[in-house]
């Protein structure tokens, strides 16, 4: 089924998981977040995953979001709203709590809930022409408190008010300025350098690292 879906595969002991809605930019809808919980805990349930990538289906978006063409059959009033939003902070509690690394694989855009998704990632590899934002202030919505402590956490208080207070799009290189990203490539090189660095990850002892990411995770309670 081409679209609105997600794609989930193995390669070797990584785990890659793909929005795939390239026609809204990879936004993300109620159905897809249901889908990425699945995914990532069927991901996090095998002992053999040693990483899960996190990316976006074409070339030029990560994810746009929320997949708003979808709020008027699917979060028509508060009872569909609550169950849309139950769906995605299930996902992102899967992702936040995951035992292995995972890494945000970030090309285009990565807006709203898409660099949300990508702040919840251990670690994010970003394209030079990449693009970031968060425009809840410019629409007039809320925003998670959890998102928002982990976006402090990221780049500082100073860096989290400029990119709500502005809601404007920072480039990759402001993005890895800020802390908000990584490390940036250019486009021709993003699959070997995220390919590079799961091997590497997967050379080293799954113990240590789960182990690892657990006191990290503990220590941010």
């Amino acid at each position: 089924m081409p679209g609105k879906r997600i794609i989930s595969k193995r390669d070797g002991t990584v785990g890659l998981l793909i929005f795939d809605n390239p026609a809204r930019l990879n936004a993300v809808s109620h159905g897809m977040w249901q889908e990425t919980g699945q995914v990532l805990k069927t991901f996090i349930d095998d002992a053999t995953v040693q990483a899960i990538v996190i990316a976006g289906a074409g070339r030029k978006a990560f994810s746009a979001g929320d997949d708003i063409s979808g709020f008027e059959d699917g979060r028509g009033d508060a009872a569909s709203e609550a169950i849309f939003k139950l769906a995605s902070e299930q996902a992102m509690e899967f992702l936040a709590n995951a035992p292995v690394p995972t890494i945000a694989k970030i090309r285009g855009y990565c807006i709203g809930g898409g660099l949300e998704t990508a702040i919840t990632c251990d670690m994010r590899i970003a394209t030079d022409s990449a693009r970031f934002a968060i425009p809840a202030a410019r629409f007039g919505l809320g925003y998670d408190a959890s998102g928002i402590t982990r976006l402090v956490d990221l780049v500082g208080p100073s860096f989290a008010k400029e990119i709500f207070f502005t809601a404007r799009q920072f480039s990759a290189q402001e993005a890895h300025d800020m802390g908000l990203v990584d490390r940036i490539v250019p486009e021709a090189m993003l699959n070997a350098e995220v390919a590079e660095l799961t091997e590497t990850i997967s050379q080293n002892d799954p113990l240590t690292l789960r182990t690892v990411k657990q006191r990290v995770l503990e220590g941010r309670l």
